[in-house]
């Protein structure tokens, strides 16, 4: 299952559009708070899907019946451009546990890659959701990887992949590898260019996050 947030028009495309914007993104503030604020409402859309248990709440005045979430999830992210999008999340779904992956393109001189993962540190996730945010979900090559790693550390009761701009055929090939994942995306772009970069997309979303990294 995908849901594409931006389908129905709310803020969320407002937010978007000044992730894409370059008069607008090079404010880091901004472009962080705006990944932030897609994965806030990545998280309350999950949230709905997730497992309840019924709890009593004494008041003041009496005491009520209600429900709450029932076993929290496993919420985890690719260092560093996932940053911003994953604490969105953890934002909202704030009792949650998380995990981390370090992983990357490494380029050749053609600018061609291939996918560098050196560390991954995650509590266990078995029989609890698991949450992955992935600020650009382009050829999805980086988010197989991490996946197949962290199901190294159980196996979770749901899948869940948040991006805030994903690519068709990365949404494609994901879906493929892990048919039992849904996935949240703020908007999807039809187009990859030839060394793999979403295209209109938005650049790179961690030195938009944080300054330009220097190339290894």
């Amino acid at each position: 299952m995908i849901t594409v947030l931006s389908d129905q028009f709310s803020l969320i495309n407002t937010w978007i559009n000044e992730l894409r914007n370059v008069e607008i993104q090079n404010d880091r503030l901004r472009f962080r708070r705006n990944m932030e604020r897609i994965g806030e409402i990545a998280a309350f859309e999950i949230s709905k899907g997730l497992e309840q248990k019924e709890i009593e709440i004494t008041t003041p005045l009496d005491k009520i019946k209600s429900q709450e979430v029932a076993v929290q999830p496993v919420i985890t992210t690719i260092l560093r451009a996932g940053v911003p999008l994953f604490q969105g999340i953890l934002n909202y779904l704030d009792k949650a546990d998380c995990g981390f992956v370090a992983a990357y393109r490494k380029h050749d001189a053609n600018d061609y890659f291939s996918i560098k993962q050196d560390y991954l540190t995650c509590p266990s996730i078995d029989g609890r959701p698991l949450i992955v945010a992935d600020p650009m979900l382009a050829t999805g090559a980086s988010l197989i990887e991490a996946i197949k790693d962290l199901l190294n550390h159980g196996k979770p009761t749901q899948l869940h992949i948040v991006a805030a701009i994903a690519s068709q055929q990365g949404v494609d090939t994901i879906q493929k590898e892990f048919p039992e994942a849904k996935i949240w995306v703020g908007v999807i772009d039809e187009k990859l260019t030839s060394k793999g970069y979403i295209t209109p997309g938005l650049g790179d979303a961690g030195d938009l996050s944080y300054g330009e990294k220097l190339q290894r």
